[in-house]
């Protein structure tokens, strides 16, 4: 309960009201595609009552090197042009998966081989799904 809790007194980011105009939104897919993420996606979830987020951002990476690079580079980025910090992250011991938590968007770094397992997109299927492939 207490990460609940935690989450609830979490200070609202300027990425309160997000778009997908937003400048926090187009940072983190900039970040993405600057360190050659692949098959990127956002699932705009901000119609789906359940949805613990706005936005899913799902990328793949070829290693768990280029896992770790691209989840570094989006934290440096989101806090150089948009003084956003992660309100957490997961995924760095195994470099499989990594989950970057904004609370607006959350982003999924994975390998193919667990983005297939796991199938985000199926998952979310009710959610628009917009390709973020071209530089």
């Amino acid at each position: 309960m207490e990460n609940l809790s935690l989450l609830a007194t979490r200070k609202k980011s300027s990425a309160a009201k997000l778009t997908k105009n937003s400048k926090f939104f187009k940072s983190v897919i900039k970040a993405i595609q600057d360190k050659k993420g692949e098959k990127i996606v956002s699932l705009d979830l901000r119609k789906i009552p359940e949805a613990v987020a706005d936005f899913f951002i799902v990328c793949e990476a070829g290693s768990t090197t280029q896992v770790k690079a691209i989840a570094d580079f989006i934290e440096f980025m989101a806090k150089e042009e948009c003084n956003e910090q992660p309100y957490k992250h997961e995924g760095y011991q195994a470099l499989q998966w990594v989950l970057v938590d904004y609370v607006n968007i959350v982003v999924h770094i994975m390998l193919p081989e667990a983005r297939k397992f796991y199938r985000l997109e199926e998952m979310w299927s009710d959610a628009v799904l917009t390709e973020h492939n071209d530089l």
